[in-house]
């Protein structure tokens, strides 16, 4: 056999043991038409190549790819490196600082050694998407790779924190989670100092040092929740509660939930709760649901929703008045 021939075997070994965590050696020499002792052979050429190939022994045995000391390549098929390229472009528009460049570098050297074939569908798809952004708050990766240990290595971690009041402050926190809803990142901690569980918005984080001191995970609330009722609650001056005659999910679908949080209630109907720094603007927004509303709270949400209706009769009219 050539050795241009034993190469490609290798390679192919290799993208085996990437596609999933364990292989038997039968399955192994069944997918490359060899035998098992021809197997054992490629497994010990990757090895010398200084990739850490795990044996297990016994019945459940097999072969498996380990983490190594530098990152072999990845051998991809048609579809994921399409989805790898297509996912590349638009991480470059992402909200994590560095990360878009990052993805830029990745996606030359993806395009590079790209068969045209694929090259064209990759450009296919991107040339025919467009993608809408709100303004995102960018965050430092640095920041965010502190922040994913401490989580991991239950840690805490300090740094300056910058309120609403443009002040800022040191905090010390045991973190717990991180939260994202696209635009925004947020952490879930406790909160030494304040001996209570604490939003914190990453962009507003600045200086953060994982300290050595370790920390035991207390109980805790469901860090997505938890996070959505302070980024729907906290932050407002007027906080409304709403009977929506419409499923749950109806709901969610036209309420982002960084916006507002939805309750399921019963015989058709659900709750919604929303902030907001005017009634006005919350009557309106509750309104363009086009569902049957009760407001629960607070009782001047109904009079701001009064007022809302006076003023779109009288548009209403006079729009009709000069129509005719």
């Amino acid at each position: 056999m050539t050795v241009e021939a034993t190469t490609e075997r290798v390679l192919r070994l290799l993208a085996l043991l990437q596609r999933r965590p364990s292989w038997t050696a039968a399955e192994l020499a069944a997918e490359l038409g060899v035998t098992g002792r021809c197997v054992r052979r490629d497994v010990q050429r990757l090895r010398t190549l200084g990739y850490p190939v795990h044996a297990t022994a016994g019945v459940g045995g097999g072969y498996q790819l380990g983490a190594g000391t530098r990152l072999p390549p990845l051998l991809l098929d048609d579809e994921e490196a399409i989805a790898t390229a297509v996912s590349l472009r638009f991480a470059s528009g992402g909200t994590v600082a560095g990360a878009g460049e990052a993805a830029l570098r990745a996606l030359a050297k993806l395009d590079q050694v790209m068969p045209s074939r694929l090259r064209a569908e990759v450009r296919a798809v991107h040339g025919s998407t467009e993608t809408l952004l709100g303004p995102v708050a960018e965050i430092d990766a640095d920041l965010l790779v502190t922040l994913a240990r401490a989580c991991r290595d239950a840690v805490r971690v300090r740094f300056r924190y910058a309120g609403r009041d443009g002040g800022e402050r040191e905090r010390t926190i045991e973190p717990i989670r991180m939260v994202t809803t696209g635009r925004r990142w947020y952490l879930m901690a406790w909160d030494v100092d304040r001996d209570d569980w604490r939003t914190f918005r990453l962009d507003r984080m600045s200086a953060a040092v994982a300290t050595t001191w370790r920390f035991r995970a207390r109980e805790h609330p469901d860090p997505v929740a938890f996070v959505q009722r302070s980024m729907t609650e906290a932050p407002y001056r007027h906080l409304a509660r709403v009977r929506v005659h419409a499923p749950a999910d109806r709901v969610r679908e036209l309420v982002p939930p960084q916006v507002g949080r939805v309750e399921d209630d019963r015989d058709g109907w659900c709750v919604l709760v929303v902030g907001g720094e005017r009634l006005d603007w919350l009557a309106a927004h509750v309104a363009r649901l086009s569902y049957e509303v009760e407001v629960l709270e607070p009782p001047e949400l109904r009079e701001a929703a009064a007022l809302l209706a006076r003023r779109l009769a009288a548009m209403a009219g006079a729009t009709w008045e000069r129509s005719v």
